[in-house]
């Protein structure tokens, strides 16, 4: 529809003509970098504010619609004219960075840019959005700051448009460009991108080769094959199956079932001890085909293991492809090191001399290793399987469904009772035999996924990876309330500026710390005649050890009390009060009246101890006292010959005294 003649489309046309001539200044080279700002045009947006027919057009919608008007016909003239791989291109740059200008402030509609974006998807080749891609990642924190509700439909259907037209197996980096853009751009709790219905993507159909119909004559056409010769053997093996030399190679290294019987048969004849059992034998590839490929149906449908035969026929699906993963590996590990002498010298001096490029190669073989749909093929089964990468992806798809699995036990089912959104949670509850089974699968799973080179690291990655979208599980179960937390107030931020910088403060020394004693009692002066404060520390009998005597009141004082009290519980506290006097007397009378002890009989008091030591008197010879002296010899004397008669308990108590002479 033409726009001709319509004065305010003129008129804004002119104006915005006029700041893409000052663009060309800014950027005489054209390109996407540097983006053009406000600032870059001096208030000369102002002048569109006030375009329009006769100076101020009628309202705000018709003014957004003359603009658009305006903003569209350049931008097609721009278009048709001029080529994405062109300098001239810069223009349209330019003219976007325009439009996102006055959408912010707001002089038009805030969609536009991503409208003129959307178009601009759809009239450029691969190529050449690849090259619109490159302006919307330097743009985009600018594009989406403000005014996104109006933008963030027109995001998604712009984006949703392109990778519909980009092919997931070729243009696997665009792809994921473009993803990584929309979730930049939306905050992390939008609910766009959230399967809120619990729905799965049933449509993707994995087609495999239905197992071949044996017939007789395949029988008698085989048992003809093996009786020619090696080289027509070989001609005649069709591509993918392994040859006749391969299998005999097999049965020679390993024996078949009727064999080991024999053996065991014959061990036992000659008595030795039975062979132990062989563990299960290796899938057989064409048997695992049609086995493997049916896990994907669960796989994109788990809620179809709720049905007990699905369930059971999935477990031993799951069972035999996890045992033949194991057989391929260890495999190759014993190919790997038998094989590895006879490799090229070259190739052994390059791993020597350059290990880092082989790891490098292994990794990057790994990265790229991805493909949107598996490759079915009967013939490239056996190629597959013995790939690292591959098994890795599908042990990857059983890891997540055991983990949907061990979501419907009571005990994580607990953890969901009062969450809102019913739609992804199911009434089904996993037996408990089958919660066993899943949780050793999914530990048999994880020690797979170790192994091998960098094995450990992917396993971490994955766990990290599914242990993350459980908690989105959970808040999707909740009705996906708002992560984002309201911004602070600028009264909260001072106050808690406030607060940060009391707590830091240097604080004043306390005269008296916690916990300590107030020590002002050794600085008071006391009454008179009383020593206080040090003086009174330094009192004879806060150091002197007392004497036994000293304990001969207080004890009968306390036998006093126990006699006169009236309660059985003042009686046991004089009697605890005598028992630690007697104690401390008996522990002083140690040290000088030990020969004493011999008297203390038990429960008779300590009597004994507080009589006073003989005291034995030294004396020079005193003529006037020689007759006592004498008499007290002969009378010691007379004591000592009867000692021998006289029993241990009647031995006199005290001996004579010399006494000095004066």
């Amino acid at each position: 529809m033409s726009s001709a003649g319509i004065g305010s489309v003129d008129g804004f046309t002119e104006s915005l003509r006029g700041l893409l001539e000052r663009s060309r200044k800014i950027k005489p080279t054209g390109g996407i970098e540097p983006a053009l700002t406000s600032a870059s045009f001096d208030g000369d947006l102002e002048i569109i504010s006030g375009r329009g027919e006769g100076g101020v057009t009628a309202n705000a919608q018709d003014h957004y619609a003359a603009l658009e008007t305006a903003c569209r016909n350049i931008f097609y003239d721009l278009l048709a004219s001029t080529s994405i791989e062109d300098n001239w291109f810069g223009e349209i740059w330019n003219l976007l960075d325009i439009v996102s200008i006055l959408s912010d402030i707001p002089l038009c509609e805030p969609g536009l840019v991503f409208w003129l974006v959307e178009e601009l998807l759809d009239s450029q080749t691969i190529d050449g959005c690849r090259i619109v891609f490159d302006y919307l990642d330097s743009r985009r924190e600018r594009l989406t700051a403000k005014h996104f509700k109006q933008k963030q439909l027109i995001i998604l259907r712009a984006c949703n448009e392109l990778l519909r037209r980009l092919s997931r197996a070729e243009d696997t980096v665009f792809c994921g460009r473009v993803f990584i853009f929309m979730f930049q751009s939306f905050p992390l709790g939008d609910r766009s991108s959230v399967n809120l219905r619990g729905e799965y993507h049933v449509e993707n159909v994995t087609v495999f080769e239905k197992p071949p119909i044996k017939e007789a004559e395949d029988s008698a056409g085989a048992m003809e094959i093996d009786q020619k010769p090696d080289n027509a053997e070989k001609e005649k093996t069709p591509l993918g199956e392994p040859s006749t030399d391969s299998k005999s190679e097999r049965d020679t290294s390993t024996p078949q079932p009727a064999d080991v019987s024999a053996k065991s048969v014959k061990f036992e004849a000659q008595g030795d001890k039975p062979q132990e059992p062989d563990p299960e034998p290796e899938p057989d590839t064409e048997t695992l085909y049609p086995i493997f490929w049916s896990l994907q149906d669960t796989f994109s449908q788990p809620t179809r293991l709720f049905d007990a035969q699905v369930f059971s026929s999935f477990k031993s699906s799951l069972d035999l492809t996890l045992r033949k993963f194991k057989a391929v590996q260890q495999h190759q590990q014993s190919r790997g090191t038998s094989k590895l002498p006879t490799t090229p010298p070259q190739s052994l001096k390059r791993k020597r001399s350059s290990g880092i490029e082989s790891s490098e190669h292994h990794t990057q073989h790994l990265a790229s290793s991805f493909n949107p749909r598996y490759l079915t093929s009967r013939d490239l089964f056996e190629l597959e399987i013995s790939d690292l990468a591959f098994r890795r992806h599908i042990l990857v798809q059983a890891l997540i469904l055991v983990d949907f699995l061990l979501s419907l036990t009571p005990k994580a089912k607990r953890k969901l009772e009062n969450t809102s959104n019913k739609s992804v949670l199911y009434s089904y509850i996993l037996a408990e035999e089958d919660t066993k089974w899943a949780t050793a699968t999914r530990t048999e799973i994880a020690t797979y996924l170790q192994q091998g080179q960098e094995g450990k690291f992917y396993y971490r990655m994955v766990d990290t990876v599914l242990s993350r979208d459980k908690n989105w599980v959970h808040w999707k179960a909740e009705g996906c309330p708002l992560i984002e937390q309201p911004p602070l107030s600028a009264e909260s931020v001072l106050e808690s500026q406030k607060g940060a910088t009391k707590a830091c403060a240097p604080r004043r020394i306390r005269p008296t710390p916690m916990g300590s004693l107030d020590l002002g009692f050794l600085s008071n002066a006391g009454d008179e005649g009383q020593a206080q404060g040090l003086e009174a520390l330094k009192k004879p009998d806060r150091y002197t050890l007392p004497k036994v005597e000293d304990y001969k009141a207080p004890i009968m004082e306390d036998e006093f009390d126990m006699d006169m009290a009236k309660t059985d519980e003042e009686k046991e506290n004089a009697a605890v009060a005598k028992a630690s006097k007697m104690w401390r007397a008996l522990r002083i009378a140690s040290k000088s009246r030990l020969n004493m002890f011999d008297k203390l009989e038990e429960g008779k008091g300590l009597e004994p101890l507080f009589e006073s030591p003989p005291v034995e008197v030294k004396g020079g010879e005193n003529e006037n006292r020689k007759g006592e002296v004498a008499e007290e010899k002969e009378g010691a004397a007379e004591v000592k010959e009867e000692v021998n008669g006289v029993k241990e308990g009647d031995r006199i108590e005290s001996m004579p005294t010399a006494v000095e002479a004066t």
